[in-house]
């Protein structure tokens, strides 16, 4: 995740309004790091959201702009996710609530089985004036884009 910050949360998932630094916590995407790898690390955010649930502060060079947002590979099937976005955020979703949900053709999922990046604006950014706005007033135009990209390497 090409983020050096993230958005941390309260005991109703809720952002508190802080832009964390991911440098040395569980956090810290912007090297490639296995989504499980510090999951059930002892960190407070992580116990709040039962495992990632959180919003990422992206780097975006140019704000508004289109760019690659964060990678996922898996390397027994060999797939890849690229993220490209124009939002300034994107939430990490674990399946942290998961729970013998069933899918396509019966199949289970449970806690952790899976994982989301859902770009967005900050959430509770109305609440929060150093957040990213999300005011949109009368007459003004708002456009985001998004691209989920596949590929195999």
């Amino acid at each position: 995740i090409q983020a050096d910050r993230f958005t941390p949360i309260d005991q109703f998932s809720i952002p508190t309004g802080e832009l964390r630094s991911v440098k040395g916590t569980p956090f810290d995407f912007t090297t490639a790091t296995a989504i499980g790898a510090r999951i059930d690390q002892d960190d407070q955010q992580l116990k709040m959201g039962k495992g990632y649930d959180h919003n990422w502060v992206l780097n975006n060079p140019a704000a508004g702009s289109l760019f690659l947002a964060a990678q996922a590979y898996d390397p027994h099937s060999g797939r890849v996710l690229e993220v490209l976005t124009t939002e300034p955020g994107i939430q990490l979703y674990t399946g942290n609530f998961l729970d013998g949900i069933h899918g396509k053709d019966g199949k289970v999922y449970d806690r952790r089985n899976a994982f989301c990046l859902e770009t967005q604006h900050f959430p509770d950014s109305p609440n929060h004036p150093s957040f990213p706005t999300t005011e949109l007033k009368p007459g003004q135009h708002f456009e985001s884009t998004t691209v989920y990209k596949f590929s195999t390497k």
